[in-house]
């Protein structure tokens, strides 16, 4: 008896607290800043051109195979506007394949990739989710001005005297 007694006043008590829920097409709820998303890749806007070199770190540690990329060599290198040697050429994200882990953004050395608040990316074709190098970039530019992304700052080697 006492048990049923606890379990209307539960009930009586859930009727009168806020409504959290919202109709989703029309309303959407605040995403948190740690969210992770699907991943994209950044672009270095002084330098006008993607932090990503094309290393294939992190399409080695891809534990689903998900990604692939190639390189080339920068030409704004030989110019001196650039301290990158290599650039990326193409990339592929199948986001369908993607289980949003993360771990590509831990392995990668120049901060080249970040797991973005994109979520709303369903499709048709069961193929339809590559996202190649110019809609990755332009998904990462996005979350740049989002969250005011800027690259981690190196601390200074130290010399040895």
């Amino acid at each position: 008896m006492l048990s049923s007694i606890k379990g209307l006043m539960t009930t009586i008590s859930e009727f009168f607290r806020p409504i959290v829920t919202a109709q989703y097409p029309e309303k959407h709820l605040p995403i948190a800043d740690r969210y992770m998303g699907f991943p994209v890749l950044m672009y270095d806007d002084v330098v006008d051109e993607p932090y990503c070199t094309g290393c294939m770190v992190c399409v080695r540690n891809c534990p689903t195979n998900c990604m692939s990329a190639i390189m080339k060599d920068n030409p704004k290198n030989e110019s001196g506007e650039s301290k990158r040697r290599k650039i990326i050429d193409a990339f592929e994200i199948n986001l369908g394949r993607c289980i949003l882990c993360g771990i590509c953004v831990e392995v990668c050395n120049f901060d080249a990739i970040e797991m973005s608040h994109q979520h709303e990316l369903s499709v048709v074709n069961r193929n339809g989710n590559r996202a190649n190098l110019q809609q990755l970039l332009e998904m990462g530019k996005s979350y740049q001005k989002e969250t005011n992304w800027a690259p981690p700052v190196k601390p200074a080697k130290e010399s040895k005297e």
